[in-house]
């Protein structure tokens, strides 16, 4: 049975169906029930009909496409003779991401609505009773089969029955939501990417929050991978990922809800057709070799940031205990360079799969969790130990080793750390960069990473490969222990900015737990540095049972931190009155003819904190705020936000920072660069 495969498909895709099934109830999870609008129908007229369905909370039933697993609901009737059942309208349904997959469906209390039309020689002062054999699959960890007969009696009058108000305001929101054919011509082209477009300047014009198609089939469109959209004076643009079944695509039939703060969703039925498709320009206009190039310049800066800098400090100290072999030098860079590009092309990998499996997610996205943040913070601190002489690696050399030696293997690992240190931070081009792979296939969007990753660890790369380069380094010598200690005081630091960042992600008990787990962390090196420097034969192993021990620890004590929630949101480091952001929000401010100067920021985002601090709380910019009556909205990305994220796709951006300004009475809003100065927002205002 056809319903039956799908629900088998949902259960391989959840994988733990079965343990889950042992704790569902056997009470039915949908109750359904018939509804008339009206109580009594004239001969040769129609009523519509409702099937309620009362879907208990955390489950949910499936729309005429149910997607890639379900099974849409249907309803059989029986009928007097000569009485005509519609067929379903169905009300515009909602995304149900399942494991891998996408499902269309409902949550709560949908109407499913069904004109009845009785015969012109019905009998007036008679009653009919309508049947209805009804078939469902609802799902939550697992899918389970259901039907019910309903009956419903219906009385035939010659004259028209005063509808009941509350029922008749309860068919108009359930018509509300059922798509109106869309008064617009809409074509598609189908190429490396599906896009979809509607020639509408008033659907542009309205400002759109969010736009999302739903096909009538499954095939043409892979439901699991990002919906992106482009307004325009001229109409609207969506691009989809073309799914198994376009070959020989002529038309593509389906439903586009659209979005728009301030209003009441909008959807319509489109019959696209192939035709003329503009640009679809989000990405800025970004080619394949221009986004790599800017991805390697991107690379390339990123060894400027503050967060990156004390780790190049370390392997730079190491290439200057090479002085006079140019041969190891060359070889250790290498290894560090490609620990670097690994790093960038196995983070992109992540960040495409996870939106390819319905995450909203973009550049750092690891660090909104509070669980990788804890964890970071402690490697960080390790470091720090490290370079302060507590203890050495076993076989990466550290401690006044690190002028003789540090190998292959520890220059690897200094690039993954390398890469680790610079997720908070976003330097310029990448962001226009990493905006176009997150648009693009697996194979398009890794280019583009590897292309970050090259030119990150060219600077250095060149260095080593550079007797000129390498002849401008200092000498080794006794200096280089004192400076070794002294790199550790910013792995500290950074350790400490990582807490910060979790406080605002947990509540205080993640913060003790984290302190908690850096006395751990800090008892069990110096237990391993005591063994090492004893001497004795048993002092390997040891020192490595410890570790082992000191991990097994730290894995149960890391999920606490996720414990009480997250904190409030984060206010702006500048002293301008702020709100926090929302669409709704944004679209009032607008309507009121104000400025509105967006920040969309993190905790984790190092290169937000500094333009905040250097731009945006200068004594200029605040005056100007405050003469200008300008509102100052914080986009708080620092745990995941789902308008937050709605607001970087819509302006082609993978990340944090993004900083917007809405003119009085304006269309559209000027984005700034992720590099801020006074002069450039006060320029962006007076424009």
């Amino acid at each position: 049975m056809q319903w039956l495969r799908n629900a088998l498909l949902v259960l391989l895709a959840l994988g733990a169906a079965a343990p889950a099934a042992a704790q569902i109830d056997s009470a039915p999870k949908v109750h359904a029930q018939l509804i008339a609008e009206e109580s009594a129908v004239a001969p040769g007229q129609t009523v519509t009909i409702a099937l309620e369905q009362n879907i208990r909370p955390g489950w949910h039933t499936y729309w005429r496409n149910p997607g890639e697993a379900g099974e849409a609901t249907e309803i059989a009737w029986t009928l007097p003779a000569g009485w005509h059942a519609g067929p379903i309208a169905w009300p515009y349904p909602k995304e149900l991401p399942v494991g891998p997959l996408m499902d269309y469906g409902y949550e709560g209390r949908p109407w499913l609505l069904v004109d009845i039309t009785a015969p012109k020689d019905a009998k007036p002062g008679t009653e009919v009773t309508l049947r209805a054999a009804v078939d469902w699959l609802v799902c939550k960890e697992i899918c389970i089969p259901e039907n019910t007969t309903l009956a419903l009696p219906l009385s035939i009058s010659a004259t028209p029955t005063e509808p009941d108000p509350q029922l008749a305001a309860k068919f108009a929101a359930a018509r509300d939501l059922l798509p109106v054919a869309s008064p617009w011509p809409v074509h598609f082209k189908l190429g490396h990417a599906l896009v979809l477009y509607v020639a509408a300047p008033k659907l542009g014009e309205a400002h759109p929050t969010d736009v999302h198609f739903f096909p009538f089939t499954e095939g043409p469109v892979k439901g699991i991978a990002p919906q992106r959209w482009q307004a325009s004076p001229e109409g609207l643009s969506l691009r989809l990922e073309p799914g198994k079944q376009t070959r020989g695509l002529r038309a593509l039939d389906g439903v586009l809800v659209l979005q728009t703060a301030g209003a009441p969703t909008q959807s319509l039925t489109i019959s696209a057709t192939p035709g003329p498709v503009p640009d679809f320009t989000t990405e800025s206009g970004l080619t394949l070799p221009l986004a790599i190039l800017f991805a390697f310049l991107g690379g390339v800066i990123l060894n400027l940031m503050p967060c990156v800098l004390p780790i190049l400090a370390m392997k730079a100290l190491a290439i200057a205990g090479k002085a006079g072999r140019a041969h190891e030098a060359s070889g250790e860079s290498l290894a560090y360079g490609f620990g670097a590009v690994l790093s960038f092309a196995a983070l992109g990998v992540a960040v495409v799969a996870l939106r390819a499996g319905g995450q909203a997610l973009g550049w750092g996205f690891q660090l909104q969790q509070p669980v990788t943040v804890a964890a970071f913070a402690l490697l960080v601190f390790a470091v720090g130990l490290n370079l302060s002489g507590l203890f050495e690696v076993p076989g990466l050399g550290a401690g006044e080793a690190l002028a003789r030696r540090g190998g292959h293997a520890g220059a690897f690992f200094t690039g993954v750390l390398a890469v680790a240190v610079a997720a908070p931070c976003t330097a310029p081009f990448m962001a226009a960069a990493l905006g176009f792979a997150l648009t693009q296939t697996m194979v398009v969007a890794l280019l583009v990473f590897i292309a970050l990753g090259v030119g990150f660890a060219a600077p250095f790369v060149a260095i080593s490969f550079s007797p000129a380069l390498l002849r401008l380094l200092p000498k080794p010598g006794g200096w280089m222990s004192i400076f070794k200690q002294i790199l550790a005081f910013p792995m500290y630091g950074t350790a400490l900015w990582l807490a910060w960042v979790l406080s605002f992600q947990t509540a205080s008990s993640g913060v003790i737990v984290l302190l908690g787990a850096a006395l751990l962390v800090a008892f069990a090196l110096w237990l391993v540095g005591m063994l090492q420097q004893s001497g004795r034969s048993a002092g390997g192993w040891l020192s490595w049972a410890v570790m082992v021990l000191a991990i097994v620890a730290l894995a149960a004590l890391l999920p606490m931190v996720s414990i009480g929630g997250a904190s409030s949101a984060r206010a702006s480091a500048a002293a301008i009155p702020s709100q926090s952001y929302s669409a709704a929000k944004l679209e009032a401010l607008r309507k009121e003819k104000r400025g509105v100067f967006v920040d969309a920021t993190a905790a984790w985002c190092v290169t937000c904190l500094v333009n905040e601090k250097v731009a945006l709380d200068a004594a200029g910019v605040r005056n100007a705020f405050a003469d200008k009556h300008i509102a100052f909205l914080i986009a708080d990305w620092t745990n995941r936000d789902p308008e937050v994220t709605q607001l970087l796709q819509a302006h082609a951006r993978s990340g944090v920072p993004l900083y917007l300004y809405y003119a009085p009475g304006s269309t559209d809003a000027v984005v700034l660069p992720q590099i801020l100065t006074p002069d450039t927002i006060l320029a962006a205002i007076a424009r």
